[in-house]
């Protein structure tokens, strides 16, 4: 291969089991990504072209984009445990790296990274140049802050549920003002995916104090002039940001973008565009299908769907009873009629679902069969588990989740022969998401990650301490399970990989604390008028080269 010398060794590998036929090309380009090779390059190594860009003539700058969203309470960006705000504020501050569409990882506010052979050294070269919007400089000084404000315990954030598990504060080096080593404790191989991670903002380190609104200091192409929570946030264009367009002159091409709290109902938002007052519909964790349903033959609007890992999980506490004993979550998981579910909840559009959280999307992905609907095999795990009358369970639902209450009343019915008396709990979603880790049963939107070790990672190990991770909402730990995890994430043969991964789905399907009916399409959901919009598996609204025609 030309110019092998000069590339990560493992790129070399990759390319073998391509030739071999062991590995897709968009795996390939994927993996050679995250070993540092551009995607452009690795595009370029296996014969595949590269889209071109917009030329000037193309695009048209001005005009407000304006968003149907939930404008809530932000104080840490690292805390952020749902999408919406971060669309709000990716807009203003921004990211290492980030994930497109195809799960394939480029550098963003980092010009390169550069990984050791053994995979336990990450050298992060950032880009020079760029400026935060209040004048200061983005240097090393930043990111070294960042990176420890994750890794603190005291801030709470789930990244340390993610990375912590191989990196530690006294593993972040600061090598030179533009340069970060990272110095693992195991070796790991989604280290630039996890970097764009949705809390992983970074932060300017000389004036943040814990609350980003009261210092709105980050690199991106806008600036934040109005949040209001529960109301409104509006955003204004920088001059001076570090992006070209088609045009040679800086992004973005919109003049500004505006966010608007239509409550958690729908139908608003619906009305709302095909009025024409608003451009788009963020459906980042809000259940899309009412929308998708009313708008997707509608004239003047755009829908735009993907396949996605984003599922709703139906989550058990397995240190509260009943939950505490797995003979009851399994039964339960066998009252799920997936086929009916998908098709009633969700108009069937996406792909049925195993009780474990990897999807197909996944690299890592190990087909097995879809467990049936089986009220008989359930009613006799809970008389084993000393329920021979029944078992009477309260559900937890968020309200304004059309499709994910549909879940809960086709569960009901469907588990009474079993002997479950399901009692559907339906609540605001703002109140969910209170007490989303306190609840005893409910069902838990979760968006897509990439990689399926990104999301295990997250919610289903302990920390070093034994202590549940910050998104383990079951307080579920399997040492057999996290032993197996820790193998994968150093793993980097896809073969080897799905191999791991075939024993960590089972044991999560055969002594879990979860079930999950289907897996989800997303849709991004537009005027007309939004041009060079793309829609992102997680929902992720990535705007800086979206342009607004005339109509």
């Amino acid at each position: 291969m030309k110019g092998s010398k000069d590339i990560h060794p493992r790129i070399v590998e990759l390319f073998d089991q391509l030739q071999d036929g062991r590995l897709s090309r968009r795996e390939f380009i994927r993996y050679a990504a995250l070993l540092g090779l551009s995607a452009a390059a690795a595009s370029q190594m296996i014969g595949l072209p590269w889209p071109k860009s917009l030329s000037a003539a193309d695009i048209r700058r001005g005009g407000v984009i304006r968003v149907a969203t939930s404008v809530q309470k932000v104080t840490h960006p690292a805390q952020f445990s749902w999408v919406e705000p971060t669309n709000i504020l990716r807009q203003v501050a921004e990211y290492l790296t980030y994930t497109d569409k195809n799960n394939i990882t480029h550098p963003y506010l980092l010009e390169n990274w550069k990984a050791s052979d053994d995979l336990k050294t990450w050298i992060l070269n950032l880009r020079k140049g760029i400026k935060f919007n209040n004048g200061d400089e983005f240097t090393a000084d930043d990111v070294f802050f960042t990176i420890k404000q994750w890794l603190n315990k005291d801030v709470g954030s789930s990244i340390l549920g993610m990375m912590g598990a191989y990196l530690d504060p006294n593993g972040i080096e600061k090598s030179d003002a533009h340069q970060i080593t990272l110095h693992l404790k195991k070796p790991e191989i989604a280290v630039p995916e996890h970097l764009f991670h949705y809390p992983a903002m970074i932060l300017n380190h000389r004036t943040f104090e814990g609350d980003f609104i009261k210092a709105p200091h980050g690199t991106g192409p806008y600036t934040l002039d109005v949040y209001k929570e529960s109301e409104r946030a509006v955003l204004k264009r920088r001059s001076d940001y570090w992006q070209k367009g088609a045009d040679g002159k800086p992004l973005p091409y919109m003049d500004g973008m505006e966010f608007f709290d239509m409550g958690d109902e729908m139908s608003p938002r619906i009305a709302a565009l095909r009025a024409g007052e608003i451009d788009m519909i963020d459906l980042a964790t809000t259940g899309g299908t009412a929308a998708f349903q009313a708008l997707k033959d509608y004239r003047g609007v755009q829908v735009k769907p993907i396949g996605t890992a984003q599922a709703r999980v139906m989550r058990m506490r397995v240190d509260l009873k009943p939950w505490d004993d797995n003979r009851v979550r399994m039964a339960l998981k066998l009252c799920q009629h997936r086929e009916k579910i998908l098709g009633l909840a969700y108009f069937g559009q996406g792909l049925l679902a195993h009780d474990f959280h990897v999807a197909p999307v996944h690299p890592e992905y190990c087909d097995k069969q879809i467990p049936e609907y089986n009220p008989q095999k359930a009613k006799q795990l809970l008389k084993e588990a000393g329920y021979p009358n029944g078992l009477r369970v309260n559900l937890a639902l968020g309200s304004e989740w059309t499709d994910v209450v549909r879940y809960g009343e086709i569960l009901k019915q469907d588990a009474a022969p079993a002997g479950f008396n399901v009692v559907l709990k339906t609540m605001p979603t703002s109140q969910y998401w209170e007490k989303w880790t306190e609840v005893d049963l409910g069902v838990t939107p979760w968006t897509h990650r990439p990689l399926g070790t990104m999301v295990l990672n997250l919610a289903y190990v302990n920390d070093a301490d034994g202590n549940p991770v910050a998104w383990n909402e079951t307080n579920w730990a399997d040492p057999e399970f996290s032993r197996l995890l820790n193998e994968a994430n150093g793993t980097l043969d896809v073969d080897e990989r799905r191999k791991i991964f075939c024993q960590l789905e089972q044991i999560q399907w055969e002594r879990g604390s979860i079930g999950i009916a289907w897996w989800q399409n997303n849709w991004q959901i537009v005027t007309r008028r939004v041009q060079d919009s793309q829609p992102h598996p997680t929902g992720y609204m990535l705007f800086n080269q979206t342009w607004l025609s005339e109509g």
